[in-house]
């Protein structure tokens, strides 16, 4: 099969398109023939991706059930939809607030379940299609030191997941999960800045992978766009682990 035409027909909406892995995607699935409807809530990080072939940008903050209700009565019935916003927070129990606890899971498995429950009902009447949410190997897979909520929301995408696909498996929904390892992303570095020593902090990040490397977000972009074709049919409820081998 010829990728540039994998996913011809499709309409896709995702979250979290302006950067990192989530742009990645956005721009692998159009090149593969999508129409991709791209949100962010960043407008700046959006700023030329209109002007990529097959993509449209839309602002979107997730965390606002009122515009994420109209998102999906404005766009109708979707082929795809990837869920990829989230928020890394460091901190074991002790070092994690209420606050923070409430915010990982608000953003990382709340605003998921919001966006499924808003466009399902139209990709159900439309004859099904492919749900893919961005878990993490961190919490369904492993318990990372000092990712005490990242990890507990990110399990808590992991089993809405394979309840969404068991729930409609017999209606032509899939719902599938991504969960990364350690990723070549702003976020990453973001992270490795706050430890304060950024080259130290990278090369333990390095040291405990045993491809020697992190992860590049065109390698997790490869796998939404596989997901959300037509070539991934007979796979659902399934955390689909993309971690050079942490894990193994």
């Amino acid at each position: 099969m010829n990728l540039q035409h994998r996913l011809s027909g499709k309409r896709v909406v995702m979250t979290a398109a302006g950067q990192g892995i989530g742009r990645a995607c956005a721009e692998r699935m159009a090149a593969e023939g999508a129409t991709v409807i791209a949100t962010d809530i960043n407008p700046d990080l959006m700023a030329d991706l209109n002007a990529v072939g097959g993509i449209e940008a839309r602002v979107l903050n997730v965390l606002d059930g009122a515009a994420v209700t109209a998102l999906a009565q404005d766009l109708g019935a979707v082929d795809v939809l990837f869920n990829c916003a989230g928020i890394v927070h460091s901190g074991d129990i002790l070092n994690t607030s209420e606050d923070e606890w409430d915010f990982a899971f608000e953003l990382n498995a709340k605003a998921q379940f919001r966006m499924i429950k808003a466009f399902l009902p139209a990709m159900l009447a439309g004859g099904g299609g492919s749900i893919i949410n961005m878990s993490s190997v961190a919490g369904p897979i492993t318990g990372p030191a000092s990712r005490l909520a990242y990890s507990a929301s990110k399990a808590a995408v992991a089993g809405m997941t394979r309840a969404i696909a068991t729930d409609y498996v017999t209606q032509g929904i899939r719902c599938n999960s991504i969960c990364p390892g350690t990723i070549n992303s702003p976020s990453l570095h973001q992270r490795l800045r706050e430890t304060g020593d950024y080259d130290s902090a990278l090369i333990e990040f390095i040291g405990r992978q045993p491809m020697a490397r992190i992860g590049e977000p065109e390698e997790v972009a490869a796998l939404v766009a596989y997901l959300a074709s037509d070539e991934s049919n007979f796979t659902t409820g399934q955390e689909h682990i993309i971690d050079g081998g942490w894990t193994a």
